[in-house]
């Protein structure tokens, strides 16, 4: 398997890539299902182009904080998780858990891309500052109050 990846380039240049991007997922959205808003599986990869230098820049890079991109991916359990609302708007949720045992909560709402890069950044720069020890990113946005912990699912929109 390895050798076959190596062999049509999916494995070049993974030792670059961010824990962010590795673990990142998204559904294949536009074009090919009738219930997709918006873009996510040929969006993604440009989204964390922009993602990916801002983890490098707080020495986030071997962090791996689940993102994940509407419908199919299960954004609502990733510690950032965008849904698609129109094309090229978003919705932000941030705070599941890493081990998928807890929802995320809605933080913003119709973002761009900027938007996105502009609501994460500080977020990050503050898990990188501010973090406990073994402290994942969805723990951290709860502990520091940016969204509530979903408990159960009647207080998901709580």
């Amino acid at each position: 398997m390895e050798q076959v990846l190596t062999q049509y380039g999916v494995l070049a240049g993974t030792a670059e890539r961010t824990a962010l991007r590795l673990g990142a997922l998204a559904c294949v959205a536009l074009n090919t299902c009738s219930l997709a808003f918006a873009e996510a599986e040929r969006y993604l990869p440009q989204l964390l182009d922009r993602l990916d230098a801002v983890i490098r820049a707080h020495g986030l890079a071997n962090e791996g904080i689940l993102i994940r991109m509407t419908g199919c991916a299960r954004p609502y359990l990733g510690e950032i998780g965008l849904v698609g609302k129109s094309v090229g708007r978003y919705n932000l949720y941030l705070g599941a858990n890493h081990a998928g045992e807890r929802l995320n909560k809605l933080y913003r709402e119709m973002l761009d891309e900027e938007g996105i890069v502009q609501e994460l950044t500080p977020l990050l720069a503050a898990y990188a500052q501010h973090r406990l020890p073994s402290e994942r990113f969805g723990d951290f946005v709860i502990r520091q109050g940016y969204v509530a912990a979903t408990t159960h699912g009647q207080n998901f929109h709580a």
